[in-house]
């Protein structure tokens, strides 16, 4: 498909302004310290463009030096794509995927290209396992392209091992992306179990800082001298699932987007060892998963780090989340983009001074026109990719400024 201009009108996410943010209805903004973000009105314009189609919900993107790009999808394929321009073709990198759970939200999911590729060919996955029919954990695997593109084998398996896992892939993260100074940072689900968000013996409901080489903590995480292993490589905790890692160019913040149970998805900035406050076990006082406590529990938890932008209700399901960056984006540089899967659009927050969410918009051209929406990330060239995740003839899409 050529390029197409397309106009760029911002819009609420719901009539009701509350809905876009904390304060909506059925949500706790006592609890959760979510306030109220201005919609934007604006229309600069876009170019969207599709680079490939006939994808099964592909999870992630890598783009290789040599300008082509690696695709991850859930059921357990890879796919090299031959460029970013539109009409790109599409190639099927054998591996084995034998011991993928593919089930529910959990499969293959999460990708980053390693800084070193060029020499190294390597990349590394965030992936559901069994053995012997059985879950066993999500786990990191790092993988070595083959000279020819055509296959890749495992070289590290697990990189990190023992993330929890549901059977029924239920809220399995996993989002890894690289930090300014190369910790790779990997966001993981709480795997709808009470206690794991706030059990710092646990890699569930966390963001982890890990050393992409070692498997190993980096220097300077907030609990590098714990007793337990899996504590050391915690950089905050009390998340629910985290589906997006986007770090801030120029500054090196890192934002995350979370999914909320029936209220209050979030976009959160990371502190390292910050408590963000999911907690359905209450402190322990209760069995099972009791999602209607606040995403952000303020009362039981007073310094829990308040969400930086909520959705309220009805959630969007917001997954990955990548900034615009480079002056061709003229006033849309340094835009935080986040994709909703149940809300089908593509989020366009401006990040103010202070760090939180100044103004929040979504673009007609992006707006439950391509359905699902999951990857985001930017391209070497300063353009956006987004792709769909329907499970039938998704696409990777290329969004430039017009």
């Amino acid at each position: 498909m050529s390029a197409t201009v397309l106009a760029f009108a911002l819009s609420g996410c719901s009539a009701d302004p509350a809905s876009v943010a904390g304060g909506g209805a059925g949500s706790a903004p006592a609890a959760s310290g979510a306030e109220t973000v201005p919609v934007r009105t604006d229309t600069p314009q876009l170019r969207v463009s599709t680079v490939v189609s006939g994808l099964s919900h592909p999870w992630d993107l890598g783009f290789l030096p040599d300008g082509q790009v690696l695709v991850s999808q859930r059921d357990g394929q890879f796919a090299l794509l031959s460029g970013t321009a539109p009409g790109a073709t599409v190639t099927p990198v054998a591996a084995d995927f034998g011991d993928l759970l593919a089930q529910g939200e959990g499969g293959l999911m999460g990708l980053v290209v390693h800084p070193d590729f060029a020499q190294s060919r390597r990349f590394t996955t965030c992936q559901t396992h069994t053995e012997n029919g059985n879950a066993v954990d999500v786990r990191l695997v790092t993988w070595q392209l083959a000279h020819d593109a055509r296959s890749a084998a495992r070289v590290v398996d697990p990189l990190v091992g023992g993330l929890p896992v549901n059977p029924s892939g239920r809220h399995s993260g996993c989002r890894p992306t690289l930090a300014t100074d190369g910790a790779l940072l990997v966001g993981t689900g709480d795997t709808a179990r009470g206690a794991i968000a706030q059990d710092l013996t646990s890699l569930g409901g966390k963001v982890l800082r890990v050393d992409l080489t070692t498997g190993g903590p980096v220097a300077g995480n907030p609990f590098a001298d714990a007793a337990d292993p899996a504590q050391r490589l915690i950089w905050t905790y009390g998340h629910r699932n985290v589906q997006g890692v986007a770090v801030q160019p120029g500054t090196g913040e890192v934002y995350t987007a979370e999914h909320g149970p029936s209220t209050d998805d979030e976009v959160n900035r990371l502190r390292a060892g910050g408590n963000y406050g999911w907690d359905p076990a209450q402190g322990g006082s209760v069995g099972g998963y009791d999602e209607s406590v606040p995403m952000t529990d303020l009362i039981r938890y007073p310094d829990a780090v308040p969400a930086v932008w909520s959705s309220g209700r009805p959630v969007e399901a917001i997954c990955g989340a990548a900034f615009l960056s480079g002056p061709q984006w003229g006033d849309l540089d340094g835009t935080l983009a986040v994709a909703a899967l149940r809300g089908s659009k593509l989020l366009l927050m401006n990040i103010g001074a202070d760090g939180t969410v100044a103004s929040m918009g979504v673009p007609t051209a992006l707006d439950d026109t391509f359905g699902r929406l999951r990857a985001v990330r930017s391209g070497p060239d300063g353009a956006l990719f987004v792709t769909s995740s329907n499970g039938t003839d998704d696409v990777v899409l290329r969004i430039d400024p017009a």
